[in-house]
């Protein structure tokens, strides 16, 4: 045992001494299951919906009616999915929906990346005002541009047609300048390394850049999906065809009774359930991409 003095002459064993308090981790402790339970409790909240969702797509017409919010349907059934797949168009609106979906997410990942790559790195006269135009565009209301979009489409020739819906969706705002900002975030020494070996522009971009930027175009071909899987807006402006129905069209057709399916819960229910499993699937899959970091690395 060690003994120090004080300043007053009196000594005291450092043995003795009082052991530093663990008050903030003996809180921490003490908080951590109650932040769970508030945690649980937002979940179920978010999650509890989508439960009544499915368990009501299983339900009877009447059942659906009598207890609508029940987990647990009295009667199990799979009426509205027969419903759905053999007696109404949903077939249709659902290949409608992969086929702009795939098409668009394809084309907006490589224009927002181009698009991206050239605010980002290439140097021209008005690339300032191209990129305050595009936070400019962010800012605006899409319903503020609906009635321009179907003049466009209109004057174009494209109204009521696949090009119609889909190319005025090959390129986002959004998705551009989060493309910009990782492509920033890239240290220019990779590709000065591959312009000494000789590489173009566009080969820099491709086969160097492109590579690196694999959590930024995670998250455009995530967004890119889920948007056209959902849009609903710019497929009303720019189609009227019953042949040309997306999912979005025509789950919103059944919910407003338009299609005869006015007091039919479980068919409306079920088709929406449907429609939810490819975004989850999506999610699911490559949730951990989004969050990597760009891989490779350069010494300095």
């Amino acid at each position: 045992m060690t003994v120090t003095a004080t300043r007053t002459g009196q000594t005291v064993a450092d043995d003795a001494r009082p052991a530093p308090a663990a008050g903030p981790r003996r809180r921490s402790r003490r908080t951590a299951p109650l932040l769970y339970l508030v945690l649980a409790g937002l979940a179920l909240v978010y999650i509890l919906p989508f439960l009544i969702e499915i368990a009501t797509s299983f339900k009877t017409e009447v059942d659906a009616s009598n207890d609508p919010i029940a987990l647990i349907p009295p009667t199990w059934t799979t009426a509205a999915y027969s419903y759905l797949f053999t007696q109404s168009d949903f077939p249709l609106w659902f290949a409608n929906s992969a086929i702009v979906t795939v098409i668009v997410t394809i084309a907006r990942t490589l224009f927002d990346s181009a698009a991206g790559y050239a605010l980002a790195r290439l140097r021209f006269r008005g690339r300032n005002a191209i990129y305050a135009g595009l936070v400019a565009v962010m800012a605006v209301p899409g319903v503020v541009l609906l009635i321009p979009k179907f003049l466009v489409i209109n004057q174009l020739g494209m109204f009521d047609s696949y090009p119609g819906m889909i190319v005025p969706l090959f390129a986002d705002a959004a998705g551009v300048f989060i493309m910009k900002n990782f492509f920033e975030s890239i240290p220019s020494a990779v590709e000065e390394a591959a312009r000494v070996d000789g590489a173009s522009t566009l080969r820099v971009f491709w086969s160097v850049v492109l590579p690196m930027a694999r959590p930024a175009l995670v998250t455009i071909v995530i967004l890119s999906f889920q948007g056209s899987w959902n849009e609903l807006a710019q497929f009303i402006v720019s189609s009227s065809s019953p042949d040309l129905y997306t999912l979005t069209k025509g789950v919103a057709s059944l919910s407003s009774g338009q299609l005869g399916a006015a007091k039919r819960y479980p068919v409306q229910l079920g088709a929406a359930a449907i429609m939810t499993v490819p975004i989850a699937v999506l999610f699911v899959v490559f949730q951990r991409r989004i969050t990597n970091t760009a891989s490779g690395a350069v010494k300095e």
